[in-house]
């Protein structure tokens, strides 16, 4: 039932999941405001991967947003990965199967763009320079923040408070919510560069065990290149940071012609990026997009996770905030969408995070991978999300890797150029 003295939703935070979450709210009828720290309305992140998961398609498309995207630049990506045992593509099958496109595209387009969206759709209100500092509680329950903004603190009431404010999540912290700690046991630095040709213009990621470096072309002709190496090599590779990261990049297999390209960022980045894993729901609220679950740069997940929850979330409490179904009952639903669609893959993550070389499971998929096609596409179908670990390892996955591996054992590698790719 709607709070006719307030709204009957407020998020704190417009950035992908924030904005995601208040257009498809508003459009079931909620009263959404959207409150945003930064009063810049092209403001956007900068560390990440500019990367969105074949997983978040649906969610573009129920937004209506891939027209623009693409019109903005938007990359149709698809990946390549090199790991011990060579390159690995994921390639059409002889039955046709195909294999699903993410798009890259930075989040300076793409912050923007959906900023812009959500301020064009009705019964959404795009609050700039609105901090959440505190919570409003009644009973037990949250029923609205505190903000504050350039004219003074303002207090603002809502059936649902959304915390979709990154993962340092003010609004977790207010309301108290546990947060689950897992170490990063790698550091991160990005840096973009002009007129660097990928191969076929394919996403590249290099598992170099336990470093791992990727290349992601975008919009505008621009590449991303990221390097995360061991936290043990921190104090060398920041000592000189600029011959470092340019060296690391030089010594990627695969001749990267990165000496020819020109850098048009500097180079950013951060020595300390832990993982958090939160309860996504308490009484009258909700977390979405890295304020539940932050995970590690190095799988390109984020983005399409905070896209992902937005839409489970809008599922879930649309109409509990719209009408008169039981808010309490609806989060809960959401709270377990929300574990089924991430937990696992969350805690396989956290476990790569360690730093540690490739487990027996890992290094079977991944030496099968490099030799055959059917194998390539079932691990690109778990990277991107489409899948989860059950189905990843189930037996006959399982088999036929045995089976490839088996069967080319002494054999040298020979990857196929030939990349054929999932059609409109």
């Amino acid at each position: 039932m709607r709070d006719e003295a307030g709204y009957d939703v407020v998020i704190s935070g417009a950035s992908i999941a924030g904005c995601a979450a208040a257009v498809l709210l508003a459009r079931q009828g909620a009263r959404v405001a959207l409150l945003e720290r930064r009063r810049d309305p092209g403001s956007y992140k900068v560390l990440c991967t500019h990367y969105l998961q074949p997983s978040a398609r649906p969610v573009l498309e129920e937004l209506g947003l891939t027209a623009a995207l693409e019109a903005a630049g938007a990359v149709r990506a698809y990946g390549r990965w090199y790991t011990r045992w060579g390159w690995a593509e994921p390639r059409t099958g002889q039955r046709g199967e195909s294999v699903p496109y993410a798009y890259n595209i930075r989040r300076s387009v793409l912050d923007r763009l959906l900023r812009d969206h959500a301020a064009a759709t009705p019964g959404v209100d795009v609050l700039l320079g609105h901090t959440v500092i505190g919570l409003l509680s009644e009973g037990g329950r949250t029923v609205g923040v505190r903000a504050r903004t350039a004219h003074g603190e303002r207090e603002m009431r809502a059936l649902l408070v959304v915390g979709a404010d990154g993962n340092n999540s003010e609004v977790a912290r207010c309301a108290g919510v546990p947060t689950r700690v897992h170490a990063n046991a790698r550091f991160s630095y990005f840096a973009h560069f002009r007129n660097l040709p990928t191969p076929d213009g394919l996403s590249q990621t290099w598992f170099l065990e336990p470093d791992v470096a990727y290349a992601l072309p975008t919009d505008d002709g621009v590449t991303v290149m990221g390097v995360s190496p061991d936290s043990k090599k921190l104090p060398a590779f920041r000592a000189d940071l600029e011959n470092s990261f340019m060296a690391f990049l030089r010594e990627l297999p695969g001749d990267l012609p990165i000496d020819a390209a020109e850098r048009v960022t500097k180079i950013t980045g951060t020595t300390h990026y832990p993982l958090y894993s939160r309860r996504p729901t308490g009484r009258g609220l909700a977390l979405i997009g890295d304020a539940a679950t932050t995970s590690d740069p190095v799988w390109g997940v984020g983005c399409g996770w905070a896209l992902q929850s937005a839409q489970w979330l809008a599922q879930t409490v649309g109409p509990a905030v719209t009408g008169d179904a039981d808010l309490e009952r609806a989060l809960r639903a959401y709270r377990r969408r929300h574990r089924r669609g991430l937990w696992a893959h969350q805690f396989m993550i956290a476990d790569y995070a360690k730093r540690r070389r490739f487990n027996l499971f890992e290094r079977l998929m991944f030496a099968a991978a490099a030799r055959d096609a059917d194998v390539a596409r079932h691990l690109h179908r778990f990277a991107a999300r489409l899948i989860g670990p059950v189905q990843l390892m189930s037996p006959g996955a399982v088999a036929k890797a045995l089976l490839v591996v088996l069967r080319h054992r002494g054999r040298p590698l020979a990857v196929s150029r030939q990349v054929v790719h999932e059609a409109p």
